[in-house]
């Protein structure tokens, strides 16, 4: 087999040498391929500015424990597992020792034996017990179920296992409830779709021996929050039954595991962190592409660059998976693959949010079988799901944060052989921060996850739900609250009554239905195709509803275009059309903040930094169509939204007139120009310095409006981006 490299001039910058190099790492010439690179990487002007190798690891094993009965014994040996990694060995000695368990080790380490394995042995010893599992997605919870049930079919036991979520059918739920030994769900049908109902469940509670927690790195921001009341529930559920379970959970690596999972569930931990899977040789490289205007400082374009890449590595039979970091950079970059690829129909998929199930798991198994070569996906496929062995992952763009990079690269060479990652940056000031300085990333940790799960306004509904499930208590805590002040407030709002020291619901209303784990609305859009007979061929979340279903908005889905062609708000329904055009759109948006209350400030030379709690109004004022590979702006419009508002924690610097008279030459529009590039760079520094997703944190750029005015005198605001903070903004006020 011929390996030899014949890379074309390198200061051209032409992918196929990066494909080159990744199509003989994948056949196992590791030395040769990235001798090349390194070589290529020497050149003035390079491209690749870093290569970064992770040799390959052995496994740490230790025997099986005794106590593992011998009909699962055998079974797990006929899988060829006779032995158990290190962590798998610690977190089981753990658990058997009665303390709450948090596992932290990379992708495809072996963490779901972490959790399986008790539970199977507790199942054999007590059929009645039970165990509760919880995943972030359906699709996990049904890869999960059938890797469960191949272990229990295997030993002939009479262990019964089954999903339970919004596809489960009503036919088949009350069997669930009375049957399952265990139950695989999500925190969305756990909220409410099982807890508000939990006295059908009383067999269940009472027996819950075990609640799982997987990929726990995913309960971060207004998510976490959300999960952390809903586990404040369970508990108050769970010792009205007499149960006291046990949790395990299991983690992508993040800075401070231990820490969420107590957060999240009000326990203690022990910390299980030292990887014992063998793991393949792996190697990271960081391509920048190259400078096309050297004046400007403009570089080629990153999604045309990622897909130069992704089409050569394609041309050589790899599998590829490609990661995006939104929607319409996905469906933009799809559309490019399949127009300059020649593969059969079908073989280059997308996978994000907003996808039908049915389309999501065919495109699962597709990528297991081989039939699909290649993916572009959102941060969606980060999770664990099985799909197999591939060979590279390419990123378009850096994902915002240090650990969702590493769960996106350990996507390839999941079965122990060679692998390698690329990301590709663009010209956004972080991705270049992160490519020219190659050391931030490889010798910094990854994030910390935090959560604010005393945030009132998600506090008070979860403790609505509590009141609708049992009568609160006086006395009672709910989390670190104790429940008298919050429940006279709902008392004021006439949803519980007060008798014999207990406030019982009243309303008849139903709680859990007006809360939305997720986001700000629970509700979703309905995506209806009129090209022919109407058919749903999406949904979409309500926020990014507004930005992508607006009328004459081109909406994007499998690299095809729909023209929007009427949006319904209140049935939240838009009909499409299939159309042939050149362009997508883009929604232009207007952001208003205003300071509702000061927590505390201080002088800055001329200007003023403050931090308090602030109203940010948004509403989509219109939109701009940008042409297919160009990025050309060819045409706008203009609309007129319902404005969306928030309450929420912000960080903002106020500057007076007297700042802007050292600097008489600018005029009103250029200083707020200014302050606007200004914000954007705020927020990339911000992420960094506080580890976050850029995300995280919004920005705008305001006037001082009323009496106090005395001429143009702006705030800069650098907000939490969920409704009523998550705690980002205040460490950014007393950052020196």
């Amino acid at each position: 087999m011929n390996l030899s490299l014949d890379f074309p001039d390198p200061r051209k910058g032409e992918s196929g040498d990066v494909a080159d190099a990744l199509e003989v790492i994948a056949r196992g010439d590791l030395e040769g391929a990235v001798a090349r690179l390194k070589a290529w990487m020497e050149e003035p002007e390079s491209p690749i500015r870093a290569i970064r190798h992770q040799p390959a690891r052995a496994g740490v094993f230790e025997p099986m424990p005794e106590g593992v009965p011998d009909q699962l014994r055998a079974v797990l040996a006929e899988r060829g597992i006779e032995s158990l990694y290190s962590h798998q060995a610690q977190s089981y000695a753990a658990l058997k020792a009665g303390a709450n368990v948090v596992v932290v080790t990379p992708t495809a380490s072996g963490k779901t034996l972490c959790y399986n394995l008790p539970v199977l042995e507790k199942l054999l010893e007590d059929p009645e017990a039970r165990a509760l599992y919880l995943f972030p997605t359906k699709a996990l919870a049904e890869d999960q179920l059938h890797e469960f049930h191949a272990i229990v079919e295997a030993m002939g036991s009479g262990i019964r296992a089954f999903t339970y979520d919004g596809d489960t059918p009503q036919d088949a739920r009350k069997q669930i409830r009375e049957r399952a030994n265990v139950v695989l769900t999500n925190p969305d049908m756990l909220h409410a779709g099982i807890l508000p109902h939990h006295t059908k469940w009383a067999k269940a509670f009472e027996n819950l021996r075990y609640i799982v927690i997987d990929e726990l790195h995913t309960y971060r921001g207004v998510y976490g929050s959300h999960l952390a009341n809903v586990l404040r529930r369970i508990a108050r559920i769970c010792a009205f039954y007499g149960a006291k379970p046990q949790f395990v959970c299991c983690s992508a690596t993040i800075a401070n595991p231990k820490p969420l999972a107590e957060a999240l569930t009000g326990e203690s931990f022990a910390l299980v962190d030292q990887n014992g899977a063998p793991a393949g040789e792996r190697y990271f490289v960081f391509y920048n592409p190259p400078v096309v205007n050297r004046q400007l400082g403009i570089r080629r374009g990153y999604l045309n660059e990622t897909r130069r890449i992704a089409t050569e590595l394609l041309g050589r039979g790899q599998q590829t998976l490609v990661f995006a970091n939104n929607r319409l950079a996905t469906e933009v970059l799809l559309k490019y693959l399949k127009d300059k690829c020649d593969r059969p129909e079908g073989s280059v998929r997308g996978y994000r949010g907003g996808y039908l199930p049915r389309e999501r798991r065919e495109i699962e198994r597709g990528l297991r079988e081989g039939t699909i070569r290649c993916v572009v996906s959102t941060n969606a496929l980060e999770l664990g799901i099985d799909i197999g062995s591939l060979d590279v992952v390419v990123m378009a763009g850096y994902p915002g944060t240090i650990a969702s990079t590493w769960q996106r690269a350990g996507r390839a060479g999941r079965r122990q052989g060679p692998s390698m990652s690329l990301m590709v940056a663009s010209s956004a000031p972080l991705d270049q921060y992160i490519v020219e300085h190659p050391e931030y990333f490889f010798e910094s940790p990854p994030e910390q996850a935090h959560i604010n799960a005393d945030n009132l306004e998600i506090l008070v509904n979860h403790l609505k739900c509590a009141a609708f499930e049992l009568p609160l208590e006086e006395g009672e805590r709910f989390g670190m609250h104790r429940v008298e002040e919050l429940s006279a407030f709902l008392e004021e709002l006439g949803v519980v009554h007060k008798s014999a020291g207990r406030w019982h619901w009243i309303s008849d209303t139903y709680p859990a239905d007006a809360i939305s784990l997720r986001s700000v609305t629970s509700d979703n859009f309905v995506v209806i195709d009129q090209t022919q007979a109407e058919k749903v061929i999406a949904t979409v979340a309500f926020p990014a509803a507004l930005v992508e279903l607006h009328e004459k908005a081109i909406y994007l889905h499998e690299a095809r275009q729909y023209q929007v062609e009427r949006m319904d708000y209140g049935q939240r329904k838009a009909w499409v059309r299939q159309i042939e055009c050149d362009y997508f759109t883009d929604a232009i948006d207007y952001t208003e903040v205003k300071a509702l209350e000061e927590f505390g400030g201080e002088a800055m030379g001329e200007a003023r930094a403050l931090h308090g709690e602030v109203r940010v109004n948004r509403q989509i004022v219109g939109f701009k169509k940008v042409k297919f590979y160009t990025m050309e702006n060819v045409g706008a419009g203009a609309l007129s939204l319902p404005e969306q508002e928030m309450h929420t924690t912000s960080c903002w610097f106020h500057f007076p007139p007297k700042f802007f008279e050292a600097l008489p030459e600018l005029t009103p529009t250029d200083r707020l120009n200014a302050l606007t590039g200004l914000s954007h760079a705020l927020r990339t520094v911000a992420s960094l310095l506080l580890m976050c997703d850029p995300r995280d944190l919004g920005v705008a750029v305001t006037e001082q409006s009323g009496e106090a005015a005395t001429g143009f005198e702006p705030n800069l605001h650098l907000y939490d981006n969920y409704p009523g903070g998550i705690g980002k903004s205040a460490p950014l006020h007393h950052m020196p």
